[in-house]
């Protein structure tokens, strides 16, 4: 159960980021949601990002910065600091889309009783943030549409620590999809309860890793194949293929 007053553990990666991160946290710090906390693990930068995370350093409830072996890795390191009732992942080039997000999860959690909440994100260019080029929306998402390769938004993913403990680890031997493996394992191993909240919580700066690139794709699609097969998802590749018209139409429906 969700209570009323649920601590929200918000977990951030980073590497190199010191173009971005002071938006992501700044975002984090501005939530009106009392019950907040901030775990950054940042894989060893030599650039500003440090810096600028010592400053806001009365606002993190963890702070790490040593070599890791990937996004995963890191990611997992924040899970197991993490002490709330919910957590999510907000990467480093994201932010909140305003000072109410966290209050609207915890209450939506609490007042239906969910083990999940997933929500849409807006995709911006880095030198126009304010203007969305693309809405995920993450009301496609359902545990039967796995198999054509639909996820949530992961940064609009918000979870249940106790589901997440049972879901276990992200496997860090993916490079890219290792969150839909682990949406994969939460959903077709278990039986949620969620809930679909449809408005824009997380402004995501477009070019992410799995956006990078044809070699990018065939990777990202390689491995949602592989985390079908591995989970017992009965799938293929032209299921995994054929989402791709669906979500170019994203791009012409904010």
């Amino acid at each position: 159960m969700v209570s009323e007053q649920a601590r929200i553990s918000v977990i951030t990666v980073c590497f190199n980021s010191q173009a971005t991160i002071e938006r992501a946290i700044e975002s984090v710090v501005a939530q009106q949601w009392p019950a907040v906390e901030h775990i950054v693990i940042d894989g060893g930068s030599t650039d500003g990002t440090l810096a600028i995370l010592e400053r806001f350093k009365p606002h993190l409830a963890a702070l790490v910065s040593e070599p890791d072996k990937g996004i995963y890795d890191a990611m997992n390191k924040g899970l197991a600091r993490a002490t709330g009732e919910v957590v999510c992942f907000l990467n480093a080039d994201d932010q909140y889309a305003d000072a109410n997000v966290l209050a609207e999860v915890a209450q939506q959690m609490h007042t239906h009783q969910l083990d999940a909440l997933v929500a849409d994100v807006g995709f911006f260019k880095a030198d126009h943030p304010a203007r969305m080029i693309r809405r995920y929306r993450s009301d496609r998402f359902s545990p039967q549409k796995l198999a054509w390769g639909w996820m949530p938004a992961h940064p609009g993913f918000f979870l249940k620590r106790e589901v997440a403990q049972r879901v276990g680890l992200f496997k860090t031997d993916y490079r890219i999809a290792g969150d839909y493996e682990f949406v994969v394992r939460a959903f077709y191993g278990h039986h949620l309860i969620y809930r679909h909240l449809p408005r824009v919580l997380v402004h995501m700066q477009a070019g992410g890793a799995s956006n990078n690139g044809w070699r990018a794709k065939v990777l990202l699609n390689q491995e949602v194949l592989r985390a079908c097969r591995e989970n017992g998802v009965p799938t293929n590749i032209v299921k995994i293929l054929s989402k791709y018209p669906a979500k170019l139409l994203e791009m012409f429906r904010p």
